[in-house]
């Protein structure tokens, strides 16, 4: 038993230093520009040795994809007991405004990642498996299936909408998000549409 109580508290404290670092390197991005921010940069601000850093993350692209993961749990935190009567069209809209919520915690230093991916595309295509992994637990919590072939496309499809609405996000400085929730509604209403043409 106490075995299994210090294997959490050890579990609870790599998250808890994870998070530390994702927060860190979105701060220090926002400051200077995801360019300029070492992997030294991020120990220092997180007060722990290069060894531990190396110990929690590979490179860059390591915390890019925890970024991204803790972006997904706190859209999956706020999922309900089910969706009623809401159509798949409804759930996709809400479950993906609560991660452009989610990304307006951090807005600064994501902005600053996703100008950075401007001038560096290969980064963005490098990234492009993580993002699909996190659409396809957005399809999954809307209760959309994601396997086969009509799963693979939905991913793709819903991956591409993401990004499209990304851009009008960054510029959107609404409380509300308005023109973030039209954009998302114009190509939902679109990707539908298509769907239904061909039977999905």
């Amino acid at each position: 038993m106490q075995k299994g109580k210090a294997m959490a508290t050890k579990k609870s404290k790599t998250n808890d230093l994870k998070q530390d670092i994702v927060i860190a390197a979105l701060d220090l991005a926002a400051q200077r520009g995801w360019a300029y921010v070492s992997l030294r940069d991020i120990a220092l601000a997180c007060k722990i040795s290069m060894a531990q850093l190396h110990s929690m993350i590979e490179d860059k692209d390591d915390i890019l994809v925890l970024i991204g993961r803790m972006i997904d749990r706190k859209v999956l935190d706020n999922l309900g007991e089910g969706h009623g009567d809401e159509s798949v069209r409804d759930r996709l809209f809400d479950i993906l405004m609560d991660r452009f919520e989610a990304l307006n915690d951090h807005r600064d230093g994501i902005v600053a990642i996703l100008e950075y991916f401007k001038c560096e595309p290969k980064e963005l295509i490098i990234s492009m498996p993580h993002l699909c992994r996190s659409m396809n637990w957005m399809l999954e919590a809307a209760e959309v299936q994601t396997s086969g072939l009509k799963g693979a496309l939905r991913v793709t499809g819903l991956s591409l909408i993401y990004i499209k609405t990304l851009r009008v996000w960054m510029s959107d400085n609404s409380p509300d998000l308005t023109k973030t929730m039209a954009a998302l509604d114009k190509s939902l209403n679109s990707a539908e549409q298509v769907a239904n043409t061909l039977g999905f």
